[in-house]
């Protein structure tokens, strides 16, 4: 295998793992918006946060570095769950306090309230972790599977960090999916996004269902920092905003408000970010992205998957 093919595989190994935790946060944006046509600009400081409280918990249990044994397998999946339900919950209050008093005011006055959540966040995270770089230990074993398993000859990295990184996101997607498509709830869920003044006459607690929608993306968010941390092993107070911003940017290029839109927009993202970061320059990156999201929304404005009904009700 030559050179240039092992430099392209590595590449697109990069992106679909970028496009995986991407499409972890992504799923919070379209998911809100869909339901309440609200861009919670304080999502990506969820999954900052969700970075920082695993982090706190594999300390707090003076878990080994790698993670063995009954700490794979037990504690491992404990931290993912009390960090989801920690960041899912304080997504439901920020909802409850912040958001839902302007459900019905100008549609600038919640804008506004969004991003004033995300910078008190972002100063919170300052003052608790310092405006530093953060070392996450490896807690999570790092093997190169192709050279130390198959014993092949390349310089293509494909390790268990990888495989750990698809085995979390690609079930939770996938769970999220069904939820929605199969449930008594994600059908309410549908029809608020359809029409919340219908789908309450029908008997439907609307607020609650915007309630389940904010934790679901809040926890979603949370284990998208879990995976960060344990995949990158670093990470700072302002991290939430470039992968928010990304984020964003997916679910938009999906379609905003469609859900298998923001995880095919998410992976779109992440193979764009790779190829670019490989062949042109991480310095052009964001250009790259912003530009492909721009020619796409001038010929199809509603996404790659959204549909002319959702841009004419915006």
């Amino acid at each position: 295998m030559s050179n240039d093919v092992q430099i392209f595989i590595q590449q697109v190994i990069i992106g679909l793992t970028t496009g995986g935790y991407l499409a972890l946060i992504a799923l919070g944006y379209t998911m809100v918006y869909g339901i309440i046509e609200l861009i919670n600009f304080a999502h990506g400081d969820l999954f900052a946060l969700g970075f920082f409280i695993s982090l706190v918990l594999f300390k707090a249990v003076d878990a080994p570095r790698p993670l063995e044994g009954p700490w794979l397998i037990i504690v491992l999946p404990l931290v993912f769950l009390v960090t989801m339900l920690l960041t899912g919950g304080l997504n439901m209050l920020i909802d409850r306090v912040a958001y839902r008093p302007l459900r019905r005011a100008p549609r600038l006055a919640p804008l506004l309230t969004a991003v004033g959540m995300s910078f008190v966040l972002e100063a919170l995270y300052a003052i608790w972790q310092g405006p530093g770089q953060i070392n996450y230990p490896q807690y999570f074993p790092r093997m190169n599977i192709l050279r130390d398993t198959l014993q092949l000859d390349t310089f293509i990295l494909f390790s268990s960090k990888d495989i750990f990184l698809f085995a979390v996101t690609i079930p939770l997607v996938i769970g999220l999916t069904l939820f929605i498509d199969r449930t008594r709830m994600g059908k309410a869920m549908r029809a608020c996004a359809q029409d919340r003044e219908a789908a309450a006459m029908m008997g439907i607690n609307v607020n609650r269902v915007i309630a389940i929608t904010f934790f679901i993306g809040g926890a979603l968010a949370g284990a998208a920092g879990t995976v960060w941390g344990l995949y990158l092993n670093t990470g700072r107070f302002l991290m939430g905003f470039e992968a928010g911003l990304m984020a964003f940017t997916a679910a938009v290029l999906g379609g905003i408000g469609n859900v298998r839109g923001a995880v095919l927009g998410a992976f779109v993202i992440g193979m764009v970010k790779a190829i670019s970061d490989g062949y042109i320059s991480s310095g052009w990156t964001r250009v790259v992205i912003f530009g492909t999201l721009i020619l796409l929304l001038v010929f199809r404005p509603s996404g790659i998957l959204g549909s002319t009904q959702g841009i004419e009700k915006v």
